[in-house]
């Protein structure tokens, strides 16, 4: 698995969310659905300065199937979402909600 530098994911977070961003950890998260592992990496915290809700942000990014390109997630700290599993969840569930849609 191909992970990327913690100052794109910086980058990511600042330019999504209009924000500067500084690097607080990394948390590895295993995310299962019905037995599966539907995603396992590791999620970047950033504390954010500058935005009006939020105070710390998640970013990870994963491949984007049949690309050797990436999807780069930048997920605010804002309730339901507090901590970096939250994150993932509710990013699986808006690209599952998308991939619905269309």
């Amino acid at each position: 698995m191909i992970e990327v530098e913690a100052d794109q994911l910086k980058r990511a977070v600042e330019a999504q969310h209009g924000c500067t961003a500084t690097f607080v950890q990394s948390v590895p998260v295993k995310e299962t659905f019905e037995g599966a592992t539907v995603w396992d990496g590791v999620v970047h915290v950033f504390q954010i300065h500058g935005h009006p809700k939020a105070k710390e942000a998640y970013a990870w990014s994963s491949p984007i199937e049949g690309s050797d390109k990436r999807r780069f997630f930048a997920v605010l700290h804002l309730p339901p979402v507090t901590s970096p599993v939250e994150a993932v969840r509710a990013a699986i569930v808006a690209e599952q909600r998308n991939q619905n849609v269309r």
